[in-house]
């Protein structure tokens, strides 16, 4: 039997502020798939992930993650198996990095032994050993981003979802950083699903991507796109 897609989308419409955002979508993201959302501002890019990680809650059709409804998991639960990475990193600024990530593990039920291993252990592997009682201002952007990132990964989530994680970074700075997402994927096996406005760092990190236009999704892999 063929596993269940880690997102499937059918007949997807939602309307938002008195206007329809997302109309008739369907979309596809295969378990352990990395792919991009891509779109205009305002096309709808970031609803779709609001509702993936339930803070938008209301919508027509047919939404599944890991071949289970959306409607049917308990918040709690469902965030136990995604991360979020945000563009503007989300970090507290009166905690450490420690903390900021402990958190997280905190709230997906991890003991403090382990939790507290994993964070060393992702701190290392994202060039961050030795940084865990710094403050957020204490780092440069792409730092921060860092700890976003190792955060989204606390718990070994089965899908992690990053909305313009780059776009306050500088060129050289997002591509590092996407890159290291890229790696991360591979290494655990999530899937992924990157937003994005960077033609540069589609074509330096070419997947499939789903392009939103006019509240539709339409497929493409990525090389199609620079013709």
């Amino acid at each position: 039997m063929t596993a269940a897609a880690m997102i499937a989308a059918e007949g997807l419409r939602v309307r938002y502020g008195g206007r329809t955002v997302l109309e008739d979508v369907a979309l596809r993201l295969e378990r352990g798939e990395f792919a991009y959302l891509i779109g205009r501002s305002g096309s709808g890019k970031s609803t779709l992930l609001s509702l993936l990680y339930r803070e938008l809650g209301e919508f027509e059709g047919s939404l599944e993650v890991a071949g289970r409804p959306l409607r049917d998991y308990p918040r709690h639960e469902l965030r136990r198996r995604i991360g979020v990475v945000f563009q503007s990193y989300e970090l507290l600024e009166d905690k450490t990095v420690f903390e900021n990530i402990a958190m997280a593990g905190e709230v997906r039920g991890m003991a403090a032994g382990p939790l507290r291993q994993e964070i060393s252990t992702l701190l290392k592997r994202v060039g961050l050993d030795g940084r865990e009682r710094d403050y957020p201002a204490q780092l440069s952007g792409g730092e921060q981003q860092r700890v976003a990132i190792v955060r989204a990964l606390i718990g070994k989530p089965e899908l992690l979802l990053a909305d313009e994680p780059t776009g306050n970074l500088d060129a050289q700075t997002a591509s590092g950083v996407l890159g290291l997402l890229r790696e991360l994927q591979r290494e655990t096996g999530m899937a992924m699903l990157v937003v994005t406005h960077s033609r540069e760092l589609l074509d330096a990190f070419p997947a499939t991507a789903w392009e939103i236009d006019e509240g539709k999704v339409r497929k493409h892999e990525y090389r199609e796109l620079l013709r």
